[in-house]
């Protein structure tokens, strides 16, 4: 430092912090707004480490200055060395945190480890760290956070140097130590073991097929089928594409309970998802004469009274409902079968809730984000894992297009003479009512269309606020064709099955994600006629939108859609985690460290698998703190 001295303004309370810094024959400028706390902390010849934008000043062309610049006053030993954050040394860039700034968190993690002990606890067993050749918890915390000056960059920032490689396997191999010991504790429980073989089951399953199953459903029953005749619970994941056919496997599986004498419960995350099921279940039931019943908050009170009863004696065989399920007046004669339906939107304890309302009864829970299979075998590696990869015959690919607003008045033509040959069509909005936002409105946009778009064409209204009789109304209404066009929300997003269906018109299609598109674009082509699906969004967006929008028109193949979801999102939201317990890996990645991922949990379950190891395996899992112990659980019930 060469000079410093403070402005004050006559007009205002404000004042300015001037200082001239000199290095050689160089000079600096820096101008301090609100600096005047500054004028304590620098004195003529100190050493000061400056970092900002600089530039001449507009008044005074041939002087250098930086306006507010982040400086570092540096100490120093006696031999002239310098002990900074800052100097000479690659600089850890850290999220803020509220009031904490970058280089505030930057000192304090600094102080932090120069005060590190020598021998620390290191959780990784030894033989671990020498097989794999890992440096100590000690040694990998001061590399990743304080790295030696001649690393590489690129090794950093693709954690590719031993102390990341270690930090990541170690997040990992607790994690699956979790899971393995979920799995052990599950295989020592005892459930119900159920007659599959014998002639009445056999012949109860041939009579509520509707259709010839694909192989792909043959295999899956048959997994499931052998999980349910062991003495054990079954703990099942069941994945397939949109439309690939879950829901009839779901209810063969029901189908072996009740002819077992147990009732079997489906939950799913939305009133029209419930009854969706409740009228499928009632329909393909119907020829072995076995009692649905649904329950959901919109029943009145004696309707809901009386069910309760139905499923309290065991006259109720089949129990579909939604988070109502739950309630402690729900009470089960005798449940064997939860079945879960979209498990990622419930959280953890809901699904146990469910599972505690029986005495270790069986688990399938089902989704329609496919999951890569070796990552779904990983992360929810307490769960058997079951897929379903084949369509049903008589299905056709959906077209999709993406198309600017400029466009609407060609796109409004094509659904109407899709509906004059007597097809029907969806028409999706990201919100309900308007707002200060630009978004469309579904219930504005329905007026607008029914009277001036549409006016001759049958055109109805469905979003989540409305009453659970007034959506049952109008979805029975669609589905029976007295509806030509339905303005919706993403309410329709799962379980809306209607195959007479072909034309879907997604406005805002910029603002939905990945696989919420593939979703809404999942209640099309369930027919045999071709189907079309247009997104109308601006050709500019941002890029991650962009990106979307360009696979969901390149392919219809749920596993692609779901592997570039996962690229797109990270697991965290992919997974939905961050709506129900962050899976909180601090510095592995799922996708990107699939390598070492699998080899931990070859580590773990190599350890709760061998009974010379059972000591090291249990001392280990009894140091899994809390938040590892939430982390298991939520693989461990879907």
């Amino acid at each position: 430092m060469e000079s410093g001295s403070l402005v004050r303004f006559a007009r205002s309370r404000n004042v300015m912090y001037h200082l001239t810094v000199r290095d050689g024959d160089a000079r600096l400028f820096c101008r301090f707004f609100h600096g005047g706390f500054l004028e304590a902390r620098f004195r003529p010849g100190q050493r000061i480490v400056l970092h900002g934008k600089a530039d001449f000043a507009p008044q005074r062309p041939a002087r250098l200055e930086t306006v507010n610049p982040e400086f570092e006053l540096l100490g120093g030993s006696a031999d002239g060395a310098v002990d900074s954050t800052e100097v000479g040394r690659i600089v850890p860039i850290y999220e803020a945190i509220g009031a904490l700034s970058s280089r505030m968190l930057r000192r304090i993690v600094y102080s932090v480890l120069s005060n590190l002990a020598t021998e620390i606890p290191d959780p990784l067993p030894a033989e671990l760290r020498e097989r794999y050749r890992f440096p100590s918890r000690r040694e990998a915390l001061l590399y990743v956070h304080f790295p030696p000056p001649g690393e590489s960059l690129e090794t950093l920032h693709t954690f590719r140097s031993p102390a990341h490689q270690r930090l990541i396997f170690e997040e990992f191999l607790f994690y699956q130590l979790g899971l393995a010991a979920r799995r052990q504790q599950d295989r020592r429980e005892t459930g119900m073991a159920l007659r599959v073989r014998e002639d009445s089951v056999r012949a109860a399953l041939k009579r509520i097929l509707p259709f010839k199953p694909t192989a792909a459903q043959k295999r899956v029953l048959a997994e499931i089928a052998g999980d349910l005749e062991r003495p054990m619970p079954m703990h099942r994941l069941l994945e397939g594409d949109v439309g690939s056919g879950k829901t009839i496997v779901a209810l063969e599986a029901a189908a072996i309970a009740i002819e077992n004498g147990c009732q079997a419960a489906l939950m799913a995350p939305t009133e029209i998802l419930a009854v969706q099921h409740f009228l499928s279940a009632r329909r393909i039931f119907a020829p072995a004469g076995y009692s649905v019943e649904l329950l959901i908050s919109g029943l009145s009170r004696a309707e809901k009274n009386a069910a309760l009863e139905r499923v309290r004696s065991g006259a109720a065989q089949f129990v579909v409902g939604t988070h109502a399920l739950l309630e402690e007046g729900v009470a089960f004669a005798r449940l064997g079968l939860v079945i879960v339906d979209e498990q990622h939107r419930f959280g953890v304890r809901q699904r146990q809730r469910l599972i505690e309302k029986g005495t270790a009864p069986h688990m399938l829970v089902m989704t329609a984000t496919p999951i890569p299979r070796t990552l779904a075998l990983t992360l929810y590696g307490d769960l058997d894992l079951s897929v379903i990869d084949e369509m049903p015959p008589g299905r056709t690919q959906v077209e999709t297009r993406w198309t600017a607003e400029e466009q609407l008045a060609g796109v409004w033509e094509f659904l109407q003479r899709e509906v004059t040959r007597g097809r029907q069509a969806y028409i999706i909005y990201p919100v309900i009512e308007e707002s200060k936002s630009e978004l469309k409105a579904a219930t504005a946009e329905y007026e607008r269309l029914a009277k001036s778009v549409f006016p001759r064409l049958h055109v109805g209204l469905l979003h989540g606020r409305m009453r659970s009789e007034e959506k049952e109304d109008v979805m029975e209404r669609f589905r029976r064709g007295e509806l030509q066009v339905l303005v919706a929300t993403t309410v329709v997003e799962v379980g809306v099955d209607v195959p007479n269906a072909t034309v879907m018109v997604i406005e805002h299609a910029d603002r939905f994600g990945l696989a919420q598109l593939h979703q809404l674009r999942g209640r099309i082509g369930r027919g045999a006629e071709k189907s079309c699906c247009i997104l109308v969004a601006p050709k500019q967006v941002t890029p991650e939108a962009r990106e979307r929008l360009e696979t969901l028109v390149a392919t219809s193949n749920g596993f692609e859609i779901a592997e570039k979801d996962l690229k797109l999102r990270g697991p965290g939201e992919f997974f939905g985690t961050r709506q129900h317990g962050d899976m909180a890996f601090h510095v592995a990645h799922p996708l990107r460290d699939h390598e070492l991922l699998e080899a931990a949990r070859r580590e773990a379950f190599a350890l709760a698998e061998n009974p010379a190891r059972i000591r090291e395996f249990e001392t280990l899992v009894a140091g899994l703190g809390p938040a590892w112990q939430s982390r298991y659980r939520l693989a461990r019930v879907g």
